[in-house]
């Protein structure tokens, strides 16, 4: 693609087991702009690393241009984007995917289920939806890791929770963590209960977004009110 634009690196920050956070000031591009719906990404390059779609991990408008990520590593493009320093420059895409259609939410009790850095996308809808909180009813976000060190935000977990969103966290491999909360993967801790007056936005493994969407179907919620980023 010929229309790439260059951001630069204004923050990095070790956020969980393998994930990082790293801020990306758009502003001046068109990238910016663009992002206009929780749950769109972008297409990063570095030269010689390659290039690859990101999640925005921001709200549309959150930091005024100023794009936020959540990076797990692995691959080498991956590795080379948190290893940049503050001033590094990194070539975007403008913002792709239709994201979070979150409008089918007004008025409605919302489900979040994410896993591992699936948390990137989900974050930018909860940023939208606790700006707007009297337009929703009960909010609640379903987080799965694989350890308890595995989960990105947790230093921003208690001031959702203030804001009204019940957080639930679980665990899929604990072993010798001592960790004391739920056990299990995101799936297994759907509500049993009705909910088919509710609205749910999924991200994270496939598994795990097969696995909720089966387990909200047979609680009564509508496909078409399970909503992905893409």
């Amino acid at each position: 693609m010929s229309d790439w634009h260059e951001l630069t690196v204004v923050d990095r920050q070790a956020s969980a087991a393998n994930l990082t956070e790293v801020d990306l000031d758009a502003r001046g591009t068109p990238v910016a702009a663009s992002h206009q719906r929780a749950g769109q990404y972008v297409k990063l390059s570095l030269p010689g690393k390659g290039e690859g779609f990101f999640a925005i991990a921001s709200a549309p408008g959150e930091r005024g241009g100023v794009l936020e990520f959540l990076i797990k590593g692995g691959s080498a493009l991956a590795d080379a984007l948190v290893s940049l320093p503050v001033g590094a420059e990194v070539q975007a895409s403008a913002a792709q995917g239709k994201g979070f259609a979150v409008e089918a939410a007004k008025g409605r009790r919302v489900l979040l289920f994410a896993t591992g850095s699936g948390i990137s996308a989900v974050r930018s809808l909860i940023g939208v939806l606790l700006n707007d909180r009297t337009a929703y009813g009960h909010l609640s976000l379903y987080f799965g890791a694989r350890t308890p060190d595995a989960f990105a935000y947790t230093s921003e977990l208690e001031t959702w929770e203030a804001a009204g969103l019940r957080v639930v966290r679980t665990v899929s491999q604990p072993g010798a963590s001592g960790w004391q909360g739920l056990q299990g993967y995101v799936q297994t801790h759907v509500p049993l209960e009705p909910l088919a007056d509710a609205s749910a936005f999924l991200c994270g493994q496939k598994g795990m977004v097969q696995g909720v969407t089966e387990a909200l179907e047979r609680q009564g919620l509508p496909r078409e009110r399970i909503f992905l980023n893409f």
